[in-house]
């Protein structure tokens, strides 16, 4: 299987985020089963999930913490790559 993401180190931090489809984020039973696939993927830290609309403005869930840092980061910034399990 793959997917995209990034694991991201910031501030002292290690996370996970994992690409998914806009509707994933509105279902809450979809986006639980997508954060133990993040965990199980990228071991025991916090995962995020990011979503983009049709303009690319992405769409963060997760911790709060980390959700509010990544508001403030351009997606360009990030270390995307395509994950292969």
């Amino acid at each position: 299987m793959q997917f995209d993401g990034a694991v991201v180190k910031e501030q002292g931090v290690t996370f996970g985020i994992v690409i998914v489809q806009p509707h994933v984020l509105n279902s809450p039973n979809e986006s639980s089963q997508m954060q133990n696939f993040g965990t199980r993927a990228f071991g025991p830290m916090p995962i995020v999930l990011m979503a983009q609309n049709a303009r690319g403005i992405p769409t963060y869930k997760g911790r709060k913490d980390i959700v509010n840092f990544l508001a403030k980061v351009h997606p360009s910034r990030i270390p995307w790559k395509r994950y292969t399990i």
